[in-house]
């Protein structure tokens, strides 16, 4: 008897453009062909697929369905009972109904924070939101993200929207060909930039950091991990102490403003306040002057190093980036801005390969060329609530309601949230002070979350509702950088009851008298059509082949034309400021701002300026923690896929910590440890290695939090979520962005029993959660 050979068919993910064939045992997976530099997360997939920790049928926790709706201390802790979806959808569309009646749709808080699907349709957080809007009338939204929590906020009052510096601006065909030395503030590690949300077809980054340095660009990667630039740079490395990079920023501008070397016919025609800011760099508005031995002992660099780089820097094509990670910590915003500064002090705004590219490096979108024509994204209709939160506020929401906060110059009041419904996220992934975010879920009436698998979020649930994941549904993957447009093909059927977002929210509406609003009377092939036509319409305008949707469909794949390397309103600005004044208060770059000043916030200022962290190294916790993004999977996404369990050690995540560290608290290589602060504490495998700072050890985020206890019976993650240890505080009054990139800890070797791994463990039917 033979067996047919399944046929592989496209696809699309955050990490890239693939195909797949699924034979009903065993998936295999492939990248684009034309892929120069394919990313090895796709090999995830296959164990992920029908891996046991995937949600297999509705469930509800056995509190919530034996006590009702209400604020539950067992939330996190309990057990669940399998139902029929009819019943749970039954269950849901009353308490839905009921929230609604007695406090309004702004007691509803649209989680849903989350990359999820590479799909426009079958995007999580646009279903939900679509579903919210439509049905219940809106619900409490977060603005912002984790990733670019302060620098989101920061931009507008400096040089301009967010997309416009970073997915607008210099790309790499212009380092290639033009740019004389990129100083990367954080790095540019490829482990970042190898992903894209809508997906990417073409990894580019290696190459081009390899052809610009042939060609003699120098790249200069001031970050505590020499890790965070590829070889192919053939980079130098200044190791700089942690959150010290303002410091150093201003550092280079005072040595170019002492020896006269700063472009003053630049600053004069194309920025605003630059006497205010340098009365404070040189030291007369405050007795201090920033200079390179100001800053030396700051940095933990020496100053003669400081002054050689800054004289290097003049007369060059220079590049400044500013990495999301300096953002994601205390002062977060200060970077963002001084890196603005630095670049118009070197006259290098607007320059092809040259001025300020913020976050270059950071994600697949940077650095590319746009597309010429639209992809069209599922509509989430108008949302009737006008309350919001930052997104990294939502334990400060939960726990504080109606207490006031700060943001962006206004007070708001935190609304009170009794319905939070999830889908297609992990806040236990990215959010801070874990234990903090689950006493916070516990003052809910009601937790809904939409899950493939059974992570820590979906086990603070009280209703688990069971999806399916990429590969189980028909999509389109778009993106507006990524030329190529992807049919993405079911490769497998539904995993035993999981269902499409969509078709969750369909049979929910229905129950609500909201089907029509949310569907339009469409199926999920209709919708995708409907989409699809914005570009095929957009095409067809442009005299360009212009295929229907089932042309485009069996072809799999469609390339789209893209604008012009025109450098984007930077460019402009710069040929033009008159003509094509920048979005800011004056038209120029805002070196003060005025703006800003008047919020009256002693923690965001009106220049940028070095304000120490309140939270450094001391003796009792006396090393940085860099929690930075993992390698071996996005986020957290498929943490129980192959490719990323090979990364780990001992089935714990692994911590990197130089040898002099290790030596001096008797850690040798591969020992278990224990990493703790007075936040919490959680256990890993070491890695040594001397290619980082002594005062750092690095633990990546993304391994999911499983709660234990230790010998002592103290509270620890004994997988290695590094966010049991960092702190729950926002970067500053403007943004209240996330500051979890860094933390404080004290490390030893961990000589207790070793608890077993049980996150990737169902929770069995009535048994507890955990």
């Amino acid at each position: 008897m033979t067996t047919e050979t399944p046929r592989f068919l496209p696809h699309s993910a955050h990490w890239g453009v693939f195909s797949a064939a699924w034979d009903g045992h065993a998936l295999a997976v492939k990248p684009d062909p034309d892929d120069p530099d394919p990313n090895p997360l796709i090999d995830n997939f296959p164990d992920a697929l029908r891996h046991r920790v995937r949600v297999t049928t509705p469930m509800v926790r056995k509190g919530w369905l034996e006590r009702g709706p209400g604020p539950d201390p067992m939330r996190g802790r309990d057990g669940y009972v399998a139902m029929p979806w009819n019943e749970v959808l039954d269950l849901l569309a009353k308490e839905l109904q009921r929230v609604k009646d007695e406090h309004g749709p702004g007691a509803v808080f649209g989680g849903s924070y989350g990359w999820s699907s590479a799909g426009r349709f079958h995007h999580a957080q646009s279903q939900v939101h679509r579903f919210l809007n439509t049905v219940l009338g809106g619900y409490v939204r977060s603005v912002n993200n984790y990733s670019a929590g302060a620098s989101g906020p920061m931009l507008p009052h400096v040089i301009g929207p967010l997309e416009e510096v970073a997915r607008r601006n210099v790309t790499w065909e212009q380092i290639v060909e033009h740019t004389d030395v990129v100083l990367a503030f954080g790095g540019m590690a490829l482990k970042n930039s190898r992903v894209a949300s809508g997906g990417i077809s073409r990894h580019i980054e290696r190459n081009a950091m390899r052809d610009a340095a042939v060609r003699g660009c120098r790249f200069v990667s001031i970050s505590p991990l020499r890790s965070d630039l590829p070889d192919e740079a053939r980079f130098e490395w200044l190791p700089a102490v942690p959150n010290t990079d303002t410091a150093l920023m201003l550092a280079l501008v005072h040595q170019l403003v002492s020896d006269g070397t700063h472009d003053r016919a630049f600053i004069a025609r194309c920025c605003d306040g630059w006497e205010r800011f340098e009365d404070y760099l040189m030291g007369r508005s405050d007795g201090v002057a920033k200079s390179c031995a100001w800053a030396a002992p700051i940095c933990g660099l020496p100053a003669q190093q400081l002054s050689e780089l800054a004289r290097s820097l003049v007369g060059k094509r220079t590049l400044v980036v500013v990495s999301h990670s300096l953002q994601r910590a205390e002062h977060g915003e200060q970077p963002v801005w001084m890196g603005a500064v630095l670049a118009a002090a070197l006259g290098q705004l607007g320059l092809p390969g040259g001025g300020y590219n913020y976050a270059l490096g950071t994600v697949a979108h940077y650095g590319k060329r746009n597309n010429a024509v639209p992809a069209a994204a599922l509509p989430q209709g108008t949302n009737g609530v006008k309350a919001f939160i930052p997104v990294a506020r939502i334990s400060d929401m939960l726990l504080n309601p109606g207490q006031p906060f700060d943001y962006n110059g206004q007070s708001f009041s935190y609304p009170h949230i009794r319905l939070a419904y999830w889908a297609g996220g992990n806040p236990f992934h990215h959010h801070q002070n874990l234990a903090r975010l689950a006493e916070a879920f516990r003052r809910l009436d009601t937790f809904v979350v939409h899950e493939i698998a059974w992570t820590a979020t979906a086990r603070h649930a009280d209703i688990v509702l069971p999806c399916t994941m990429t590969l189980e549904r028909e999509d389109i993957g778009a993106t507006p950088t990524d030329p190529m447009m992807v049919a993405m093909h079911r490769i497998a059927e539904p995993h035993a009851e999981s269902r499409d977002d969509y078709d969750i929210f369909c049979d929910l509406a229905g129950r609500l008298g909201g089907l029509e609003a949310f569907s339009e009377g469409r199926t999920t092939r209709e919708w995708l059509a409907h989409l699809y036509e914005r570009t095929r319409a957009a095409l067809e305008a442009m005299d360009l082949e212009a295929p229907t949707f089932e042309a485009f469909w069996q072809r799999g794949k469609l390339m789209l034309p893209q604008r012009d390397d025109d450098g984007g309103i930077l460019r402009a600005f710069r040929n033009d400021p008159v003509g094509a004044p920048l979005p800011t208060p004056s038209g120029k770059v805002q070196v003060s701002s005025h703006t800003v000043e008047a919020f009256g916030y002693a923690d965001c200022r009106g220049h940028p300026a070095w304000l120490p962290p309140r939270f450094a190294p001391t003796a009792e916790h006396p090393l940085w923690l860099v929690a930075n993004q993992p390698h071996a999977k996005l986020h957290s996404q498929l943490d129980f896929g192959a490719h990323s369990q090979a990364s780990k050690r001992q089935g714990r995540e692994v911590c990197t910590l130089h040898p002099s560290a290790a030596a001096a608290r008797g850690i040798r290589q591969g020992d278990i440890v224990r990493l703790f602060n007075e936040i919490g504490a959680c256990l890993a495998s070491a890695h040594l290695c001397a290619d980082m700072r002594e005062d750092v050890v690095q633990l990546p985020t993304g391994a999911w939090y499983d709660p234990a206890l230790d010998d002592q019976g103290r509270p620890m993650c004994a997988h290695g979520n590094p966010n049991v240890l960092t702190r729950d505080i926002g970067t500053s009054l403007l943004a209240q962005g996330c500051a979890g990139q860094l933390s404080t800890v004290q490390i030893e070797r961990y000589d207790g029993t070793l608890p077993p791994i049980r996150a990737f463990e169902p929770p069995g039917r009535g048994m507890p959660g955990r």
